[in-house]
């Protein structure tokens, strides 16, 4: 089984694991990014194509998404089931993505023969999207014969939304995220794969307990109504509080062994509970506080998380502090439910499951 990767950056590291644990199973496996992670996640092959991060980039972003929530706000339609689609909001934008197009042509196709990518017959899209905007290379790979995946991760379909040429030519869409099944009418959950192996369950705590919070987008994970919350509970509990953000992925990794609390998220402002970032704590052993709908929770089978909202947080932490056995209580649950639901194992049959179902093999 060869199979090509294909995703606009190693969000999260989450593109990169799909690609190992397939390797893992036997699979001839690569993954072809785009632009290169700015938090150190590992890379296999990437074109570091130019990806605008200044203040007139972010802008129009922040523009578009707030543009996207009026318009959700104008329509009957629920944010939960809401599916926008991906197209040019503007003659503007239009010319940019055509010029854009055009500038990466060279390095794109340069990096296909380079890399023999068209002997691939599996092209797993992490990201739903092409190396162009037009599909080009997705295109002339379905014409050859070759099977699409389009596997939704984050805020894809919340933010950005399918793009309509890629959803027809997928023969499977695939998801991390429990709202992603409300949007797409055709599209199936897999969690997300995640090897346990380097992580260590920490067996002691510090005498003063520290409470990790690291969020890669604070608006999404509510980290503004969180520390507000967490100076109330620093006056009443000796507790040291560690806000990690922009920060190279292993040095996160090395700060979240020496704390003894996480926070995930409250407010549900742009996410369905945890990812990477929560199987990293939970594989440590440590104790988990975020906020799900409550469908959510009550379909994620046995889940250890620590629930609260912004309202119930500060009472929620106290409780935690206080109680030694709530968190020697959470150190192997949480360890053991990553293994059963992330493990590479687990995933991987469900994946070849669904490859069967689809006639992807």
């Amino acid at each position: 089984m060869d199979v090509l990767h294909v995703a606009p950056i190693n969000v999260a590291g989450v593109p990169y694991s799909m690609m190992e644990m397939q390797r893992r199973g036997g699979a001839n496996a690569r993954l072809v990014t785009l632009h290169r992670s700015p938090l150190t996640f590992p890379e296999d092959i990437c074109l570091d194509l130019p990806l605008p991060r200044n203040t007139a980039a972010m802008l129009w972003r922040s523009f578009k998404q707030n543009a996207l929530g009026r318009a959700l706000r104008a329509s009957a339609q629920q944010p939960e089931s809401f599916l926008p689609i991906r197209r040019p909001k503007n003659a503007f934008e239009t010319m940019y993505f055509h010029w854009d197009d055009t500038r990466r042509e060279t390095t794109v196709y340069e990096g296909v023969k380079k890399f023999n990518l068209d002997k691939f017959t599996i092209i797993h899209y992490d990201g739903g999207l092409d190396f162009f905007r037009d599909s080009r290379l997705a295109k002339r790979w379905k014409k050859e014969g070759k099977k699409i995946v389009c596997h939704y991760m984050g805020s894809d379909l919340r933010v950005r939304g399918i793009d309509p040429v890629m959803n027809e030519l997928s023969d499977l869409n695939l998801t991390n995220e429990s709202d992603h099944l409300l949007r797409h009418p055709n599209i199936h959950y897999l969690y997300i794969p995640f090897d346990v192996t380097p992580f260590k369950v920490r067996t002691e705590e510090n005498k003063r307990l520290r409470i990790i919070h690291s969020p890669t987008n604070r608006s999404a994970k509510g980290t503004d109504l969180i520390l507000p919350i967490i100076e109330k509970v620093k006056k009443v509990r000796d507790v040291d509080f560690v806000l990690v953000e922009n920060t190279p992925h292993d040095e996160v990794i090395r700060i979240k062994s020496t704390c003894d609390i996480a926070i995930e998220q409250v407010g549900n402002l742009g996410g369905t509970g945890y990812g990477r970032n929560s199987l990293e704590t939970l594989a440590m052993g440590i104790p988990t506080i975020t906020e799900m709908t409550e469908d959510y929770s009550s379909w994620l089978t046995d889940n250890p998380f620590i629930l609260a909202t912004e309202k119930t947080l500060f009472q929620t932490l106290v409780d935690v502090i206080d109680s030694p056995s709530v968190r020697t209580g959470q150190k192997m649950k949480g360890r053991l439910w990553v293994e059963k639901y992330h493990s590479y194992d687990a995933v991987h049959s469900r994946l070849m499951k669904l490859y069967r179902e689809h006639h992807i093999l």
